[in-house]
This record gives structure tokens, sequence and C-alpha cells, in this order.
């Protein structure tokens, strides 16, 4: 995965290092950081576009976030894509989630599934969250999963 910052600059580093770095940065400034974890998709034609977020919290002082972004020509049901979507953002998750423990970093993984059952994205709401709390991770859903519903669709529309 190819990650850059939100203001488009690609990380010169691998994104574990930059972690890494933001985190002791942002310690050693006097911050209280969490780091939420997410990822979204939007079909056009025959193509998928994903984008995952790795947003970091300071504690009464905004935030920043990491993006990767690509694209893939393969076909999704919605509930394929949606965990696809939850698979992205754990890969991530469980790449850096010893550094958050080393740095006592909270972190949770935010999925883009609507808990209304209304919805179609539902469909793939108790794999999901099955998916993520098995693999030991705090865990968000619509409404409260602002890391891919808000930050993550941002960067992929």
């Amino acid at each position: 995965m190819l990650w850059r910052k939100f203001n488009g600059e690609p990380l010169r580093i691998p994104v574990r290092e930059a972690v890494e770095e933001a985190i002791v940065r942002e310690t050693k400034a006097g911050y209280r950081l969490k780091v939420c974890i997410g990822t979204d998709s939007q079909v056009r034609h025959a193509e998928t576009d994903f984008a995952t977020v790795i947003v970091f919290l300071r504690e009464k002082h905004g935030g920043f976030m990491f993006v990767s972004a690509d694209r893939t020509k393969q076909p999704y049901t919605i509930k394929e894509r949606m965990l696809m979507e939850v698979a992205r953002s754990i890969e991530i998750a469980y790449e850096l989630c010893d550094l958050f423990h080393r740095y006592d970093v909270d972190m949770e993984v935010h999925a883009d599934i609507n808990t209304n059952p209304q919805f179609k994205s539902n469909e793939a709401l108790r794999e999901a969250m099955g998916y993520i709390l098995g693999m030991g991770y705090a865990f968000k859903a619509k409404p409260d999963a602002f890391a891919s519903s808000c930050c993550a669709d941002k960067m992929v529309n």
C-alpha cells in the first residue's frame, strides 16, 4: 500500500515508521492520542475505489491522518465489499497494533456499515463486528464510525 498525508504529500518512509514517528512526536508535544482506522469504497462503472485512513486524534486538539487509496476491477456484492473494507482496516490495524500497545495509544477500527437493518450494508454487520472484535480491537459502526464514513469517504469520492 502506498500512503500519503491528508495534504497529498507521500510518506517517504514505510507507514509503520511514519506512525511511530507521529506517536513519538505528538506524545513529546504533550498530546494524548487515540487512533481510528477505517476504510470506505465507491463503485464506479466496473471499478471499485478503496480508501483506508489512519486517523490520529489529539485529545481536545484536533487531529491528522494518513491515507492509502487504490482501485480494483474486482466485482463485489455489497456484503463482500463491506467485508473487504473491514479486512483492509484490520490488515493495517494488525500491522500497527504492537506500536499502539507500546506507546499506550487507544485504537478503534471503524466500519462503514449501517446499524439500521433498512440499509443494504447492514447485511455485513454481524460478520464485520465478529471479525473486528475477534481480533481484539475496539469496534465502531455507523453513525459512530467517522474514520470510515467521513474521513475515508472524503478520500474515495
